[in-house]
Parts: structure tokens; sequence; C-alpha cells
């Protein structure tokens, strides 16, 4: 058996960019791609926590070190510049690897850099 896990996650990106007229996606920053473990093309989650609206969308990689978060396409309509997301990635774990697996958390400050890395969340803490 094999459970779905979370496998990465972009915590408190703010969203730089909001580009409808895009054929669909998220552009990230190639350094916190790198840094949480998610890849061009890999299929994420997004929460936006100004509006509530959670969504899926697949990645394009952004320039390094530019610290962009752009939603693009139909996404867009989802979010505004400025609006605080978190992208999360998952992966499919072997039952036997569950306990064991550690997904890779980045904490961001509001000009994306990556201010911490965790690999868990600790019960009920504001990050």
């Amino acid at each position: 058996m094999f459970r779905t896990m979370m496998n990465g996650k972009i915590h408190r990106a703010t969203v730089t960019e909001a580009n409808l007229n895009y054929v669909g996606s998220i552009t990230i920053d190639e350094d916190i791609l790198d840094a949480v473990g998610m890849v061009a093309n890999e299929k994420v989650q997004i929460v936006n926590n100004n509006n509530g609206a959670r969504f899926e969308t697949y990645i394009i990689p952004g320039m390094r070190g530019s610290g962009v978060i752009c939603l693009n396409g139909a996404a867009a309509r989802l979010v505004h510049t400025g609006d605080i997301v978190i992208i999360i990635s998952y992966a499919l774990v072997q039952e036997e690897k569950v306990k064991t697996h550690q997904p890779k958390i980045a904490l961001l400050d509001e000009n994306n850099r990556i201010t911490q890395m965790i690999s868990y969340e600790p019960e009920a803490t504001i990050l």
C-alpha cells in the first residue's frame, strides 16, 4: 500500500505576479524549488491565505534568486499580487516508509527569501 504524503512545502510565499494571459501554471524561483525538492512540471496544490482558495496547477521554474511567485493563466484569477500562499507537493510513499518520511518545508519572509528549513510542523505552532 502507498499513502499520499506531503513531500515539499513553501510556507507563506508572497505572490509577486498574477498573469492571466499565459497558458497556465505557477512560476517559482528555482532556488526555492531546489530547497524543497520540487521540479518543473510537478503538480502542486496552492492554498491562498487571503481568500481561502485552494487549487492545483504545475510548476514552471523561475529565475534563480528572483523570489518570483507568479500565478499564470486561470489560476491568476484566484490570487492578487501581495497575497500570501502555501505551495504543497505530495508523494506516494510505501507504507513501511511512512513513519520515516520527512518532507522539506521552507519558511519564507515577505521577500520570498528562505528564513528556515524544517522537516516537520510542530503541533499548534504559528509559523
